[in-house]
């Protein structure tokens, strides 16, 4: 069975335990777990660990016996990389493509306060030559 990729190209399981550290700023691997829904086994998830800091997104100091892993990138960093990626994959790097996607999602209202936000975020962009 293949695994499911999020958008920053890692496995859900994965981005699981990337956001329980975000969330948290650091933590052991029991932290992480406790996290988790539906968590697999503490030796599961520091087998997943080991990999994401072999792959370079999290690193490690030594606390007393255990280890605590902490993201190398910043939550928004993280989130702005996926966010390209995303960009790459699905809309051909287009900004406009991926703006008239959102807008144009079947079923979902988007309130007044958002369109706003949207209306002020393209304003700043254009006074800031973006």
């Amino acid at each position: 069975m293949a695994k499911k990729q999020s958008q920053s190209g890692l496995a859900a399981r994965e981005q699981q335990i990337m956001d329980a550290i975000h969330s948290l700023g650091e933590a052991s691997v029991g932290e992480v777990r406790d996290q988790l829904a539906d968590p697999p086994s503490y030796s599961a998830v520091r087998t997943m660990i080991r990999l994401l800091e072999s792959k370079g997104y999290l690193k490690h100091r030594q606390d007393g016996k255990r280890y605590v892993y902490k993201a190398t990138q910043s939550r928004v960093s993280a989130s702005r990389t996926a966010l390209r990626k995303l960009l790459d994959v699905f809309f051909a790097g287009s900004p406009s493509d991926a703006v008239a996607a959102i807008l144009d999602v079947e079923g979902k209202q988007i309130d007044q306060a958002e369109l706003d936000r949207i209306d002020v975020l393209i304003r700043n962009a254009r006074t800031e030559g973006k």
